[in-house]
Formats: C-alpha cells, sequence, structure tokens
C-alpha cells in the first residue's frame, strides 16, 4: 500500500484567492487538487491510499475530493504551519512509509511514478533556487543537511519542491521532531531537526526532468500552467 498525504489546510492568502489555494483551477480545466488525486491514482492505482489534511474552508476540499481520500482536519489551521499538519496526518496513517505533497504543487506527469519509494526523500530541482524558496545543502555523502529558506542561495545546491517520503523505518522518528517544532514552523524544520540531532537520512531526489511549481504567487500559477498545456 501507497501512503500518500496532502496538505491542503493552509489559508493561502498570497495569492489572493477566496478559496483554499489547492481549488485554483488551473488551465486544464482541473483544480491543483484534482490534478494531484489523478496523478496519485495514475501513478499507484489500487495501492493508493491518500489522506487530504484539512482546515481552512475544510467543506469545500471535502466536497471536491469526494470518496477519493480520506481526511485529517487541523483544527488550529490558522495558528499553526505544516509541520503540525504533517505531524496529524502521520500520526493516523496506516502503517508503512508516507508520501506526502503540499496541496500548492503542480507537476508533469510521470513524475510520480518515477518516484522510488524504498527510502526517506526530499524531492529536489537542481535547475532553479529561488530566494523564497525553500532551499537545501548536503553532507559529504550526498544526503540532505540543512533544509530551510534560510539556506543561502549562494550555498544551496537547489530548492525543494514540496514532495517528500518518510519511510516505516523513520516515520517515528519524525514524528518526535514534528512534534517539537514551533506551531509556526514548516515541516522542513523537523526534517532537519531529525537529521542533525537523531542521525535520519534523507535522499536528495532530483525530479529537475519534470516540469515543477509550488503556487505562491501569480506568476507561479502561469509557469504551473504552462505545465498542464
Amino acid at each position: 500500500m501507497v501512503n500518500a498525504v496532502i496538505l491542503a489546510a493552509g489559508l493561502g492568502t498570497r495569492l489572493g484567492r477566496p478559496h483554499p489555494k489547492p481549488l485554483t483551477r488551473l488551465a486544464d480545466g482541473r483544480t491543483i487538487l484534482r490534478r494531484q488525486l489523478d496523478q496519485l491514482t495514475a501513478a499507484f492505482g489500487s495501492d493508493l491510499r491518500t489522506t487530504v489534511v484539512v482546515g481552512f474552508k475544510l467543506e469545500m476540499i471535502l466536497e471536491a475530493a469526494g470518496s477519493e481520500a480520506s481526511f485529517v482536519y487541523n483544527e488550529i489551521f490558522d495558528q499553526t504551519n505544516t509541520s503540525k499538519s504533517l505531524l496529524r496526518a502521520l500520526r493516523l496513517a496506516p502503517e508503512g512509509g508516507v508520501l506526502w505533497l503540499n496541496g500548492d504543487v503542480v507537476f508533469t506527469h510521470g513524475l510520480l511514478a518515477a518516484l522510488r519509494l524504498d527510502g526517506s526523500f526530499v524531492a529536489v530541482n537542481t535547475d532553479h533556487v529561488g530566494d523564497e524558496e525553500v532551499k537545501y545543502t548536503v553532507d559529504g555523502d550526498g544526503f540532505i543537511k540543512d533544509l530551510s529558506k534560510q539556506v543561502e542561495p549562494g550555498l544551496a545546491r537547489g530548492e525543494a519542491v514540496g514532495i517528500n517520503y518518510v519511510c516505516m523505518a523513520d516515520r517515528a522518528v519524525l514524528v518526535q521532531h514534528l512534534e517539537q517544532c514551533a506551531d509556526d514552523d514548516y515541516f522542513e524544520r523537523g526534517i532537519e531537526t531529525a537529521i542533525a540531532e537523531s542521525g535520519l537520512r534523507f535522499s536528495a531526489l532530483d525530479i529537475s526532468p519534470f516540469g515543477c511549481v509550488e503556487v505562491d504567487f501569480l506568476p507561479d500559477l502561469a509557469r504551473a500552467n504552462l505545465l498542464t498545456a
């Protein structure tokens, strides 16, 4: 079984839409959420179990996803960041590793099928390093070392794209570190401290050959729409 989680609880204020950002409609006529659900099903078929973390205007997300997913409610979505949404999902997901996606990431077909779910990883793009994006460095063995927006662009190897996987062996430790995160921390902080303090190893999985855009602002949406053509 493949446990997939979509983080869709946030307010998404930077895009300036009156609805949750995952319900933003793309040029192909689908919403970001619908496109993600379709791509997960295409990649994993009947082995898939999808959970959506909801919060802001949850009724709209529930209606859009329907029976294709189960749901976890982050009741303090307006006071917490993605570390606490992911924590809720990992606590409740069935036994096994967990693949999770930010609810605003748009990517080309074939990316999910190319993932190898045999070890924890952070999917990264080495072709572009934006100042406002989550960036990363690696240790001497090529595993993730630093992972945050605060990594200096000149030191960064690339940027994280919002697609990640924690294997079963690492899951309990990641949960412990997400519990220790501040309410306003992104989940990347939990990964970073799990690496530094508990020795977890997350591969930097390069998905640069595939198109992938995290939609925060209107220019991002324009770039994402080019991937749906």
